[in-house]
């Protein structure tokens, strides 16, 4: 009943859907490839498909590997934040089963620009279908997968519906609920439909307890939710050997201190500008630098900062040293988790306006300060951490930013100590990748030959209590 419900109420909200994806620029690429159409309008009069099966080899190519020969592996991540998570998790997979084809789906454009960077050579990229029963389907009959992961609980009911018809196991990889969400849900018909979704997983494995136990009260099996931690923290460090080449391209004399704000939304940028300016009244030596969410907002960012006053340079168009306060718009793809070193103290942002924040372990990793708003619904467990061991501080406003801005540059031993505490914190979490891997890997055990999936849902040593 509900499958036949759901896809009535999608099929209304189709004109609806289309219309949003056109109007995020986005979400605008690969519009075809998300509605099953893997070759643009070519699909329709029987174009080349890049699923379908490689050409033979030559007869000079005896070694290579046919990509089609390689049973699929299907990870799921939404966009930037999640690419970011599973990008070690692809990595030491494909290390461990190099034997496997990895295919990694994303719904926005800056998703599959962090698949590529990160991926490179390991995982493809294709952008995920939409949730119409005919899109799934052919996604699925293409690449024919004997697993797929998704990341922070990016439920779809039709994909995961037709998995579990084809015998597809699902794992869910660093789950959360936020409570947001959970008040959304937790109503006794929306709890029945969300049962009948949930019940298809294969493993759910989640980032906290509280997560574990809002997704068994959402109708989830209770003995196939494991709480594993949060893989964020297991995160690499970044490349650093051109450090100094990346100061240098943002314009960063040696003496100029960085407040960094990552991953910024409309709203509390004017809050940053307005702290900012009142911070380099006693310390004309910062320079503030905003990395906005969503880097096609760039030009607004640019024209809010010059109509407060401000100098302001885009980092993709610096070509000569300014000095004196300014504002560095990091408009670059890349760079925000590398750029956080250089900062004396960092914002993270999506937490002074209710987006629910982002990833607050990028700075945290260095040993940089963080700083973040009320609004942590989606990195609470980490904003509570940061705040108890002393490494992250929440501020409510432009007077708490300043107050804490005025602390931490006036007393650098304090600011080494708070950014030591961020660092700790970080290494004293680590492990959720190494029992995430576990987990899949019964699944993968659970499959002596490489067929179309890897165990029947419901048996065998994947639903073994662990």
């Amino acid at each position: 009943m509900w499958k036949f419900l759901y896809n009535i109420g999608l099929l209304l909200a189709a004109p609806v859907i289309v219309g949003v994806l056109l109007a995020k620029p986005r979400c605008r690429q690969g519009l075809a490839e998300r509605f099953g159409l893997e070759n643009g309008l070519s699909g329709l009069f029987g174009g080349g498909n890049p699923d379908q099966p490689d050409q033979p080899n030559k007869p000079d190519e005896p070694d290579k590997l046919n990509k089609s020969d390689k049973p699929v592996i299907w990870i799921h991540a939404v966009s930037l934040g999640e690419v970011v998570a599973a990008a070690p998790l692809v990595k030491a997979l494909h290390e461990r089963h190099p034997e496997f084809r990895y295919i990694v789906t994303t719904v926005t454009e800056t998703g599959r620009e962090a698949v590529e960077q990160r991926l490179e050579g390991i995982a493809e990229h294709r952008y995920a279908p939409l949730d119409f029963s005919w899109a799934v389907a052919g996604m699925v009959r293409r690449l024919r997968p004997m697993l797929y992961v998704f990341v922070e609980t990016e439920i779809w009911p039709n994909l995961l519906w037709t998995l579990r018809e084809q015998d597809v196991p699902s794992v869910l990889v660093n789950g959360r609920l936020s409570s947001r969400s959970f008040r959304r849900q937790d109503v006794p018909v929306i709890r029945s439909f969300y049962r009948s979704v949930l019940q298809t997983l294969t493993l759910c494995l989640m980032q906290t307890s509280r997560d574990g136990d809002r997704l068994v009260a959402l109708g989830a099996d209770p003995t196939r939710v494991h709480v594993t931690g949060n893989i964020k923290f297991d995160q690499p460090l970044p490349n650093v050997r051109s450090d100094e080449s990346l100061r240098r391209n943002l314009g960063i004399d040696e003496r100029e201190q960085l407040i960094l704000a990552g991953s910024t939304h409309p709203g509390e940028e004017e809050l940053l500008v307005s702290a900012y300016r009142q911070i380099v009244k006693t310390h004309p030596s910062t320079v503030l630098i905003l990395a906005p969410r969503h880097i096609e907002r760039v030009e607004r960012v640019e024209a809010m900062l010059r109509e407060a006053g401000l100098v302001v340079q885009r980092r993709s168009r610096i070509r000569e040293k300014q000095s004196g306060p300014r504002v560095v718009i990091l408009d670059t793809r890349g760079e925000l988790s590398r750029a956080y070193r250089e900062a004396v103290v960092a914002f993270v942002g999506g937490t002074l306006v209710p987006v629910g924040g982002h990833n607050l372990l990028e700075p945290a990793v260095w040993g940089t300060p963080v700083m973040f708003g009320p609004h942590t619904d989606h990195c609470a467990e980490v904003a509570t951490l940061l705040s108890e061991a002393g490494g992250g501080r929440r501020v409510t406003g432009v007077e708490d930013l300043v107050a804490s801005l005025e602390e931490w540059l006036g007393q650098p031993e304090i600011r080494y100590q708070v950014g030591q505490a961020a660092r700790q914190a970080v290494l004293n979490n680590q492990g959720a990748l190494t029992r995430s891997l576990e987990f899949i890997e019964t699944c993968l055990r659970a499959a002596p030959s490489y067929s179309d999936s890897c165990v029947e849902p419901g048996t065998g040593p994947l639903m073994a209590k662990h």
